[in-house]
């Protein structure tokens, strides 16, 4: 009985172990549950590294390390600010919502790391450069025009190019030294529509170009989206960079596309792709990629899984998102890589050792409303939930002050103080509507109150919550139920995001003692 016993309870262990061994090869789809779209992933020896689009925030263009192509961590950004604009500066009116820099190239070559990018709204090309792509630092070159979701191409006769367009797909070689086209090289139609590959239902025509060269052909990664029909994955391939290109369609299955592909050291390949998933963003995916008669054939029986065969996902905190006690050594004044401004700040009315321990926001100019407030210091939220919390002091604050924490988008919500006569009181702020509507106000009779908001994001639920504690205990529901939509003006997830806005007089301070971050609704202490 006894062996039978042993025998049972060994058998029991391997079983458990081999559970184990396989729940540590499995990773689960999206990769990073939070916006990281328009990602670029290139491998350089045993190690990844990936950009992505910020548009409008500073930095930007994110740069993430990964071991393993699943677990990442930010490591750098490509610049500060794009331009000095007011557009980009939230100045006279004018905003960047949406715009700023769009899908990015990242390239090593020769030993440089290259990510480039384009803005709309400013009409150039954006190149980067750096030996160290983790500390830079980073050389940057500009030029005109901007160049349409292209793709930065190194061949292996030393000609640089960039893939670019929507629809038409157009080549277009560069200068020697990067700092615009080939004065005389004139662009060359690549490929006159290249939205026939999914079909002949046309709607969003093909952009998102990612070309790469591999055994000999040459491969051009698109998105198209058929009219009532999903986000598809196209890929064209050729003998010659000039072409002629055949494309066929290569992934059509929950809206998954855009990206390109990587392979492991071991030569496993993926295509690196994402997913539009409400208002969290747009979310990272990696499909796995087999290879019949020269073509890459993308997903499990042409699906997107929801599990790959990779290390499984960690927490994304520190990572990519992660909390803050504000303490710095005397004379820091850096922040850690997860927080970005909406927008470029005004670094004159921020700061981290005015006093110890604190975050100090201060105003500089009247403001209405806090999608046009300068100096909001954001970080993504996550799914399948998150919250966060801030403890602030009010005592700075002038007549006409809102002070607290956000949730950004067009559709944003807010939970404060908001300063009336004299009088603080405790607000809470819903604009789903499509106008700021104030939907509580509660008298504060003390300088310190503790706010949380929290998001839920599981089955596209999109609801967030907002609560004000004034012992850090207990917590207090406040307003309404905030409706989180993904809207296009604003072209990204949702933001937890520390404001501090005038719209009286100028002057005013609010410090935020923390902030902290969890992975559940629940009330954090």
């Amino acid at each position: 009985m006894s062996k039978i016993f042993n025998n049972y309870f060994l058998g029991f262990a391997f079983f458990l172990l081999a559970t184990s061994a396989a729940l540590a090869q499995t990773a689960h789809n999206p990769i990073i549950s939070a916006d990281v779209p328009d990602i670029s992933i290139i491998r350089v020896g045993n190690t990844y590294y990936m950009s992505s689009t910020t548009m409008h925030m500073s930095p930007g263009v994110p740069i993430m390390k990964s071991t393993d192509l699943v677990n990442w961590k930010l490591v750098s950004y490509a610049y500060d600010i794009l331009d000095d604009t007011d557009d980009l500066n939230l100045n006279n009116g004018k905003s960047s919502y949406g715009r700023g820099s769009w899908a990015s190239s990242l390239r090593y070559h020769n030993g440089v790391y290259y990510v480039s990018t384009f803005a709309g709204n400013t009409g150039k090309t954006y190149i980067y450069t750096t030996h160290n792509i983790e500390k830079g630092p980073w050389k940057a070159i500009s030029f005109k025009p901007s160049l349409h979701d292209h793709s930065l191409f190194f061949d292996d006769d030393g000609k640089a190019y960039m893939i670019y367009g929507s629809g038409r797909i157009m080549l277009a070689q560069l200068k020697d030294d990067l700092s615009g086209l080939k004065p005389d090289t004139k662009p060359q139609v690549l490929i006159e529509n290249a939205s026939l590959a999914a079909g002949p239902n046309l709607g969003l025509p093909a952009e998102g170009s990612q070309m790469f060269k591999i055994n000999g052909k040459y491969y051009l990664f698109n998105i198209s989206w058929p009219r009532g029909g999903m986000r598809s994955v196209l890929i064209h391939r050729a003998d010659k960079i000039t072409g002629p290109y055949e494309g066929r369609l290569a992934l059509q299955d929950k809206g998954v596309a855009q990206g390109g592909l990587v392979n492991t050291p071991n030569d496993r390949w993926f295509a690196y792709l994402f997913r539009d998933f409400g208002s969290v963003g747009r979310v990272p995916y990696l499909v796995p990629v087999k290879w019949e008669d020269g073509w890459p054939v993308l997903g499990i029986n042409h699906q997107a899984p929801d599990t790959v065969a990779l290390p499984a996902n960690k927490p994304l905190m520190p990572g990519i998102i992660s909390s803050d006690e504000f303490n710095r050594r005397r004379g820091e004044r850096n922040l850690p890589l997860v927080w970005q401004w909406n927008h470029n700040p005004d670094n004159q009315l921020w700061s981290l050792s005015q006093r110890k321990g604190y975050l100090r926001l201060t105003t500089g100019r009247l403001d209405t409303t806090l999608i046009t407030a300068r100096n909001t210091l954001t970080q993504r939220t996550f799914g399948p939930e998150c919250s966060a919390i801030t403890a602030i002091d009010v005592s700075g604050l002038k007549d006409g002050d809102c002070a607290g924490l956000a949730l950004l988008q067009q559709k944003f919500g807010w939970v404060g103080v908001k300063v009336k006569n004299g009088n603080k009181f405790i607000v809470m702020v819903n604009a789903q509507g499509g106008s700021p509507a104030e939907l509580a106000s509660i008298p504060l009779a003390q300088n310190r109150v503790y706010l949380k908001a929290a998001c839920d994001f599981k089955d596209k639920a999109d609801k967030a919550y907002f609560y004000y504690s004034i012992d850090g205990n207990n917590w207090v529901s406040i307003g309404n139920t905030l409706q989180m939509a993904y809207t296009i003006p604003h072209f990204m997830g949702y933001r937890f995001g520390l404001f501090n806005y005038a719209t009286k007089v100028t002057g005013g301070y609010a410090d935020f003692d923390y902030f902290r971050l969890s992975d559940k609704i629940a009330a954090l202490q």
